[in-house]
């Protein structure tokens, strides 16, 4: 099993380069795949997911564009996933913040 603490849209220094939901969101998972990989995962592996997400109008309004860049980053890989509206992130310019689980299939 491979637990990810919560990945934001931040790039690898440590800068969030959009202030779009969907920008952001598209960045949290790369970092999340990214992480994966240092653990032989895939996001095939990817059994469950929380979002944490700042808005859910802003979510809701993107949600075209966050379908897109899913499909472009996990592909056709559906895992059980809960997405929860919070006030705030520790990182003030965060609007999502991802934790995930992943199962590896021995060898």
């Amino acid at each position: 099993m491979v637990f990810v603490a919560g990945q934001i849209g931040w790039d690898e220094n440590h800068v969030i380069q959009t202030d779009s939901m969907a920008g952001q969101i598209e960045q949290t998972l790369k970092n999340t795949i990214a992480v994966l990989a240092e653990a032989d995962a895939e996001s095939r592996h990817i059994v469950r997911m929380t979002w944490f997400i700042t808005s859910r109008v802003e979510y809701l309004e993107q949600v075209k564009e966050v379908g897109r860049v899913w499909r472009e980053i996990i592909g056709k890989h559906y895992p059980a996933m809960a997405v929860i509206e919070i006030s705030a992130l520790m990182e003030s310019r965060a609007k999502v913040e991802i934790e995930t689980t992943a199962v590896v299939p021995s060898a």
